[in-house]
């Protein structure tokens, strides 16, 4: 049995100009954090001579086919057929939030997908190689409308300002926090899911289609990704980075119609009327989680004017992809051998 776990992410700032319709003519970057909350993926081997089927897929619902082309779930169906395992596998997903949150889960999926099959396969592919596929597969076997960063932040985790130079020129840069203000910004993180679910593709292709009118607030975005790298790198006060959060906030509302909507706006107006600086509705718009920043002594008074809305506590900074269980034949030769010492 191979066993995957892949983050999910948290972006503050620079999202929409992660899309190649933007950055191969402008140049591109985010801020953000893998999060603490994950997608596992399990494959084992599948003795399909006893059976009428060969692959078995469980999700929401289970598959029992013969042949990879009456799969029904498509992100599946190409992640099998890309690593070029046709036969005797089966995969089951479990995930720690939900789909179409604003969290990058559809890219996670698809990038621990990866990891587990490659693993089952005896071979261990870098984690920015992960990243370049499931955009691959994500973008042009698929056809989502999806940027560059959400299969970044699952296959390479960390806290992160991440450059967007090319199709395949993409560079991760660390952001140096001690462990005393990693503790101090997570203590001003509230995640609130809004309720609303969304397909992000669809909001996010709107977005695509209006980026040769909004090249201005784009370029204003992606300056914010400096600005809150700074703050972070700093000394000072954090509170800064709330109220540069609400200033994306009011940008981002500009680059379509689609982003928020009455619900939402309510939402984010009752988190700032009880001490929040600011706040992110993440992921392309249109629901999922809305990220709050406030001082920890606000905190109470936040969660009590938001008692009817779910909060998920998250911690950063979370690792990339990994293979957290190997268990594979001893006659498997060297390939799997590495596949055993990188689960370890």
């Amino acid at each position: 049995m191979i066993i995957s776990r892949t983050p999910f992410r948290i972006s503050f700032f620079g999202g929409g100009t992660d899309y190649p319709e933007y950055f191969l003519r402008h140049g591109g970057a985010v801020l953000g954090t893998a999060i603490d909350k994950c997608t596992y993926l399990a494959a084992t081997p599948f003795y399909s001579r006893l059976f009428d089927y060969s692959i078995r897929l469980g999700y929401r619902k289970v598959e029992c086919v013969k042949d990879l082309d009456a799969i029904e779930h498509a992100p599946f169906r190409e992640c099998l057929r890309w690593t070029g395992v046709t036969e005797n596998i089966e995969l089951d997903c479990m995930a720690e939030l939900p789909c179409s949150v604003g969290l990058g889960s559809s890219s996670s999926f698809v990038v621990g997908v990866l990891n587990a099959l490659y693993a089952f396969r005896g071979r261990v592919v870098h984690p920015l190689e992960l990243a370049y596929q499931a955009i691959e597969i994500e973008r042009d076997v698929l056809h989502e409308s999806v940027g560059y960063q959400d299969q970044t932040f699952a296959a390479m985790g960390g806290f992160n300002l991440i450059e967007f130079h090319g199709q395949r020129n993409i560079v991760v840069h660390r952001i140096p926090l001690t462990p005393e203000r990693q503790r101090e910004f997570e203590s001003h993180l509230m995640l609130i899911f809004t309720g609303l679910r969304r397909r992000a593709s669809d909001v996010a292709a709107r977005v695509i289609g209006n980026i040769h009118r909004r090249t201005e607030q784009l370029k204003r975005m992606r300056q914010m990704v400096d600005r809150g790298h700074t703050l972070l790198v700093g000394r000072g006060s954090l509170e800064a980075f709330g109220r540069l959060l609400h200033e994306g906030w009011v940008l981002k509302n500009e680059l379509d119609a689609s982003i928020s909507n009455a619900a939402i706006n309510e939402i984010y107006q009752r988190g700032l009327d009880a001490g929040a600086l600011g706040g992110k509705l993440l992921g392309a718009g249109g629901g999922g989680f809305l990220l709050f920043f406030v001082p920890p002594e606000r905190r109470s008074r936040v969660r009590q004017a938001l008692s009817d809305l779910e909060e998920v506590p998250v911690c950063v900074n979370a690792p990339g992809t990994q293979i957290i269980h190997a268990t594979l034949p001893a006659d498997a030769g060297s390939a799997s051998q590495e596949t055993r010492q990188h689960a370890a």
